[in-house]
């Protein structure tokens, strides 16, 4: 009898992380369309959702079209049934966002960081500083945020507590969850920045619809997110999809990892200005920041021959970096994102000629290479996703403070 009971609360919960997942991606939703798009039975359906939204986990929004029989109910998970907060570590910024279920952005905090000084505990702080900021904007109380989303550059060992090893930083091992969870008791959930962009773009943007996906983050530095049936790789210890530590040329530019020739010492945001400023003798690119800087050559290409061979050249050797990509792993789909990308977005028909002059024919021709569609909050919102895909999982049971994880 146990057993059968437990059988029963097992199915039950399946179902309602079945039903819950197709309303937050698809929905608004008909009963109709669960049954289709879950293959559970009519009764399974009825008694779930009445359950759903007894618990104001799902409401009604709205009468379907009808073409004459009787009118069908749309469904949708409840916006405001709980938060999420989504924190994108940059390496020049730290953004927190906060979002309802319907993921809308409902406040937002930037941190300016300094690159050449991302101390562990600054970064903490950071974080720490902006939920307690777009929780009061959005004037929502803790106690109705599911979790805080993290994605941060380098690689994040998950256990009983995140730790992050970013090279490129001078982080070794550092605690970062340690760190964040002295001044905070929700839930927290930390992954590589390249990996939360990827979930936001499978979930919602330039990856919907495909099942074996690479998407490209191209900031300061390079990363990437290998996606195959919705779940990403992430190798024996989590540090798979360090593309821009890939070799691009052998025994080349030194990068800020210690090896030469990398892949992120060519395309990352500090090389191209770092290469455009030695193609130029030694003058400076104007703009405050890295991100003002790469705008300013981006503009300077329409007059300035140095500067369009510089965003040529990047053109050429991002292109190969996505033909190694697809050869490697014979995606059908690149999505490239981060802020660097967007910024070089005109080079995209270079980008794929240069993919394509390096890459098999038979892989590149089953191959998109297309740029990311949420723009530069799509490591913020994939880091929100975390909690959320924790709430899907498990049926919208809404986690405590002991039982968190990643």
């Amino acid at each position: 009898m146990e057993l059968a009971r437990a059988t029963n609360r097992s199915v039950r919960l399946r179902n309602r992380s079945a039903l819950l997942s197709r309303l937050f991606l698809d929905g608004p939703l008909t009963r109709q369309d669960l049954m289709r798009s879950t293959g559970l039975s009519q009764p399974a359906i009825s008694n779930v959702v009445s359950d759903l939204i007894g618990e104001g986990l799902v409401v009604e929004a709205g009468v379907a079209e009808s073409d004459g029989g009787r009118p069908s109910m749309m469904l949708r998970v409840a916006p405001r049934f709980a938060f999420v907060i989504g924190v994108d570590v940059g390496e020049t910024l730290v953004r927190v966002e906060l979002f309802d279920l319907a993921m809308t952005v409902l406040a937002r905090a930037g941190y300016p960081l300094d690159p050449a000084r991302t101390e562990p505990a600054t970064v903490a702080g950071h974080v720490l500083a902006g939920i307690d900021a777009v929780t009061t904007q959005a004037r929502v109380s803790c106690a109705d945020v599911l979790g805080v989303g993290i994605g941060v550059s380098g690689v994040v060992e998950q256990g009983t507590e995140a730790v992050v090893h970013a090279q490129a930083l001078g982080w070794d091992r550092v605690p970062l969850e340690r760190l964040i969870r002295s001044g905070t008791d929700l839930p927290l959930h930390i992954d590589n920045g390249a990996n939360t962009l990827g979930q936001a773009e499978m979930w919602f943007g330039a990856g919907r619809g495909a099942r074996h996906a690479v998407f490209a983050l191209v900031g300061s530095g390079v990363g990437a997110a290998l996606m195959t049936n919705g779940v990403a790789y992430r190798g024996a210890s989590s540090s798979a999809g360090e593309w821009g530590h890939t070799t691009l040329v052998y025994g080349g530019r030194t990068c800020r990892c210690g090896a030469r020739g990398c892949l992120e010492a060519y395309v990352g945001a500090e090389a191209i200005i770092d290469r455009y400023q030695e193609a130029h003798g030694g003058r400076a690119v104007p703009g405050g920041d890295e991100e003002s800087r790469i705008a300013a050559l981006v503009e300077a290409a329409a007059s300035s021959p140095t500067a369009r061979r510089v965003l040529e050249e990047t053109a050429g050797y991002l292109g190969a970096g996505v033909a190694n990509l697809i050869n490697l792993f014979n995606p059908e789909r690149v999505v490239l994102g981060g802020w660097t990308a967007m910024a070089l977005g005109g080079l995209l028909p270079a980008i794929r000629e240069a993919a394509g002059r390096q890459a098999l024919r038979q892989p590149y021709e089953q191959a998109s290479i297309e740029l990311c569609r949420l723009g530069v909050d799509a490591v913020a919102l994939g880091a929100a996703t975390l909690p959320v895909a924790r709430l899907l999982a498990t049926g919208g049971l809404r986690p405590t403070v002991d039982n968190h994880h990643r």
